[in-house]
């Protein structure tokens, strides 16, 4: 727990029930192993019909978690920030404790001999914590996109997967995103731009096995396809779908109309947006876990945890026999 006072504040009893109703979803949460931000901790209040899914509301509750933190009122550990976050060298007292380090982070490419490489993608950073998580757990590639991916960055991406397509192994990647305009539209600029630089890099490194002037988009699929069986590149979109708007009911909230893209949302969906911040974090790890076990060849991966536990536990050796190593060395 860290609740530490820093100024005197004593709220009304409105105000205070707030407080205590904030404390009850964090501190469920953090039984969990999540911590939540304050867009998160907002529309669990939203959803549960505590506050209306307005700005006002939204600033409101910002001001009611600011002042209770500093009043002692609130742990600190609750409510995180994760666009900032400061960065630092590791140290070591000794050469053990490196070891013994390692030992616990010591991890084999579970997925290196798997049919399929799977890399989870969500387009806001404020989630990142629950993504990182999970995709840890299964040893997965994660990424925050932070909106529409940039060039760089999905050029970067492109060669990545084209090595793994390379190496025999087709690629999927799971993306997270908003249901609104842009949100929707992000799934198909990844595939669109992720498909247009592997099929000219696959076309560069082997022109020579196609025939004329002229290579169909086609021509180069079958290739890959020959290479390593159907979809050499997928790229999923696991949520938000409207499906899933249906099954959970997340909070609404207006489509933004000066979207480029809105028209064409609004004539398929309506005028209301979905937000994903607006998911339960066990629903989003859930959905996650569920497509990432579903591409998973669980033989394959439970025989690389097993190398694995077994280099973890020559490692530990290691750093309990720290001094017994170092006076071999020196001798």
């Amino acid at each position: 727990m860290a609740k530490i006072k820093y100024e005197n504040w004593r709220p009304g009893p409105e105000v205070m029930s707030e407080i205590r109703r904030a404390e009850q979803i964090c501190r469920a949460y953090a039984a969990q192993g999540y911590d939540l931000t304050l867009r998160q901790l907002y529309y669990q209040f939203v959803a549960r019909d505590w506050i209306p899914n307005t700005m006002q509301s939204y600033k409101r509750l910002g001001d009611i978690v600011n002042k209770a933190r500093l009043a002692g009122l609130l742990d600190w550990n609750y409510i995180v920030d994760r666009t900032r976050n400061l960065r630092s060298n590791s140290h070591w007292r000794d050469p053990d404790s490196i070891i013994n380090a390692a030992a616990r982070s010591f991890q084999v490419d579970k997925w290196a001999d798997q049919e399929r490489r799977v890399e989870v993608w969500v387009e806001k950073e404020a989630l990142a914590g629950i993504v990182e998580r999970v995709a840890s757990e299964h040893d997965v590639a994660w990424f925050s996109c932070r909106g529409y991916v940039s060039q760089s960055e999905l050029w970067g991406a492109a060669q990545r997967h084209y090595r793994y397509i390379k190496g025999g192994q087709g690629v999927t990647v799971l993306h997270l995103g908003d249901h609104d305009p842009s949100g929707i539209d992000m799934t198909r600029d990844i595939r669109d731009r992720l498909e247009k630089f592997l099929d000219y890099d696959w076309l560069n490194a082997h022109v020579d096995e196609f025939e004329g002037d002229r290579v169909l988009i086609r021509d180069i699929r079958d290739a890959m396809r020959r290479h390593v069986g159907d979809h050499p590149i997928e790229v999923r979109r696991i949520a938000l779908n409207y499906n899933q708007v249906e099954e959970y009911d997340p909070p609404p909230n207006p489509a933004k109309l000066t979207d480029s893209r809105a028209n064409g949302y609004v004539a398929e969906h309506g005028y209301d947006s979905w937000e994903l911040d607006a998911l339960d974090p066990n629903t989003l790890a859930g959905l996650i876990t569920e497509h990432v076990e579903g591409l998973r060849d669980d033989d394959l991966y439970e025989v690389q945890q097993s190398i694995e536990d077994e280099h973890r536990r020559l490692l530990e050796l290691a750093s309990s026999r720290w001094d017994d190593i170092v006076d071999l060395l020196r001798s």
